[in-house]
């Protein structure tokens, strides 16, 4: 059967091919591989080896290895690629050394009860400690760690976009913070693992990302509007559509994870998004408009004129000027594509 992310992962290829000597014969170990930012580096990943004879291999931490193999079960019996059962924060370390970590879980979606928040806060702070004492004890050279934007906190109205410099931060008397504070503090122990060890952490700040392997029925807006525009809509919008988004497709967004993983700077943090600026009203316009019976959009919620509008895109500029990473699939090929391989499976 031909594998339906086989342009993607081309395009990807074309795109990495360069980096990937880096990889040749050597051991990979990644937390996160069912969620959609760990999926598509293994995808990759498992592309490149078998096309370019890497003769590399994968282990991926997994708490319900009947998952991912339910998910992904062409990875599953890809020889080079092997699941190591445990929780994130306490897993057996496997034997041998792994000179490349990816620390790709996250649980995206926070809770704000108590309960929900701490447990959140103790898998993002504690599983990332853990994961930079295994790999500073399995001669890593290379560790990337998967951090957020929402390290930065709310963005300023009047601010276009926010650049890795900005010193904004979380709301501490928000509970909707813990994701974003658990984060900093993620990256603060890389930091601080990199002074004490020979580690070379990298950190990639994801923002919004979109594409094939995506859950739509999971907290972000673009999925949701998947959902209910294959359903036949009618397609809502939470709120009143005026937040700000920007949106990178996932085979851009794993050609800038696999960049940062193999030639960032150590503890100098890059944003991972795309500048493509768009509000949520018209999100959903334009996913209604990509089906033959365009289905009807549903507002939840009055605009508020005086209310500031709520922006959440990055300053890619850094990512460009020392890595040549540019957006190469604009958002409505990137729509097309996501819409067209839905439609095939």
């Amino acid at each position: 059967m031909r594998n339906l992310l086989a342009d993607d992962l081309n395009h990807i290829l074309d795109h990495t091919v360069a980096l990937w000597n880096d990889v040749r014969g050597e051991r990979i170990f990644i937390s996160g591989g069912t969620g959609f930012v760990g999926r598509w580096l293994l995808e990759s990943f498992a592309w490149a080896n078998q096309r370019l004879s890497l003769g590399a291999s994968a282990v991926v931490l997994t708490r319900f290895p009947e998952k991912f193999q339910r998910v992904a079960p062409h990875l599953a019996v890809d020889p080079a690629i092997s699941l190591h059962t445990g929780n994130i924060t306490q897993f057996q370390s496997p034997n041998g050394t792994f000179p490349l970590v990816i620390h790709a879980a996250a649980e995206m979606d926070a809770r704000t009860s108590d309960q929900g928040a701490s447990r959140l806060f103790q898998s993002i702070v504690m599983g990332t400690e853990r994961m930079l004492e295994f790999a500073a004890g399995r001669n890593t050279r290379r560790f990337l760690l998967a951090s957020s934007g929402a390290v930065y906190g709310r963005q300023p109205p009047d601010l276009q976009t926010m650049s890795e410099g900005y010193l904004g931060a979380p709301d501490l008397l928000n509970p909707g913070s813990i994701y974003g504070e658990g984060k900093r503090v993620a990256e603060l122990f890389c930091t601080v693992h990199a002074y004490q060890q020979t580690l070379h952490p990298t950190i990639a700040r994801g923002f919004a990302f979109f594409g094939p392997n995506m859950t739509l029925n999971g907290p972000y807006a673009i999925g949701n509007f998947l959902r209910d525009a294959q359903s036949g809509g009618p397609i809502w919008v939470k709120g009143n559509g005026s937040a700000i988004r920007s949106y990178l497709y996932s085979a851009d967004m794993t050609i800038w994870l696999w960049t940062i993983l193999l030639r960032g700077q150590r503890c100098y943090p890059y944003n991972v998004g795309s500048e493509q600026a768009m509000s949520i009203i018209d999100l959903a316009r334009f996913v209604a408009g990509s089906w033959e019976a365009t289905p009807e959009v549903r507002v939840a919620t009055q605009t508020n004129s005086n209310a500031p509008i709520d922006r959440y895109v990055p300053s890619t500029q850094r990512a460009f000027s020392d890595l040549g990473l540019t957006q190469t699939i604009a958002f409505e090929e990137g729509m097309q594509r996501w819409i067209k391989f839905l439609r095939s499976q």
